[in-house]
């Protein structure tokens, strides 16, 4: 029999890295004078950064396979490992990170091009030059125009409305069936479908479909308190969500944004077992 345990409040967090943190720029460059004036650059055209400094190749890779990167400026004419060589090895990393090559020799430009560059600056690097290669990326790391909600996956699953506010579901299993709708990426799901994913082997049977009525109506609830209960299409028997209102670091790193490829840690919707399937295929 299907019985509802007792509801613990839960608590709020913060967003994770996708959307909810500050962009991660990496740069390199081994004559320290050009580093210092990069840097200087970059924290210019984008205080809100989070930016690191490298005069060594492999402490930038180290970085940036562990926590992350989103933009990454390399001199091209380094000693050692030189500026293509180290974006050939941070696109194994991230397919669509963004890489600005800096330096003071025109020659290498078909190099950086090859690359398929976000961008190339000749040096001396400013200010200017900086914003206006952040202005035309590549990969632009924006959040989704018009999303009516923003959904963490990465972790434990959590949702928020555009501006970060935590968005709080009654009851724990509601929070869960919307989770699975997002894991099924708009696909219509039907309450046999559902049931199967949150009680696995318990019977199909008149309480359970009956239950699940109650937390299905409770999410649409809670969804309806803060005026979004349109991310949620109904039909007779079937649920699915709206992947247009919707903005999801799961979606996105499906689509290699590298944001949401950097925050992705091995850890999928922590809190239900259902989604443990998803580790098996990455």
């Amino acid at each position: 029999m299907c019985t509802e345990e007792v509801e613990k409040e839960e608590p709020v967090t913060e967003a994770e890295n996708y959307g909810g943190e500050e962009m991660i720029i990496r740069c390199c460059d081994d004559e320290e004078l050009m580093l210092q004036m990069l840097e200087m650059a970059v924290r210019g055209a984008k205080p809100d950064a989070e930016t690191y400094c490298y005069d060594d190749q492999d402490d930038l890779l180290e970085d940036a396979k562990e926590e992350g990167c989103d933009i990454a400026f390399l001199d091209i004419h380094m000693r050692g490992m030189n500026g293509v060589e180290l974006a050939k090895r941070l696109k194994e990393i991230n397919p669509k990170m963004n890489i600005i090559f800096v330096t003071g020799f025109s020659e290498y430009a078909g190099d950086a091009m090859k690359m398929h560059a976000s961008g190339y600056i000749m040096k001396p690097v400013t200010k200017e030059k900086v914003e206006a290669e952040l202005a035309d990326l590549r990969f632009p790391i924006e959040p989704k125009a018009g999303a009516l909600l923003r959904v963490q996956c990465f972790g434990n699953f959590d949702v928020f409305t555009p501006d970060g506010e935590h968005v709080h579901f009654d009851r724990s299993r509601s929070k869960e069936i919307f989770a699975y709708l997002i894991h099924r990426h708009g696909s219509s799901c039907t309450t046999r479908e559902i049931a199967a994913a949150l009680f696995e082997d318990e019977p199909y049977d008149d309480k359970q479909q009956n239950y699940l009525q109650q937390l299905m109506y409770a999410m649409i609830k809670s969804l309806k308190k803060i005026g979004v209960e349109q991310v949620v299409n109904r039909s007779y028997n079937a649920l699915s969500v709206n992947p247009d209102m919707i903005d999801c670091d799961y979606w996105r790193f499906k689509e290699l944004d590298g944001g949401a490829v950097n925050s992705y840690q091995n850890e999928y919707m922590s809190q239900y077992s259902w989604a443990e399937f998803f580790l098996d295929d990455y």
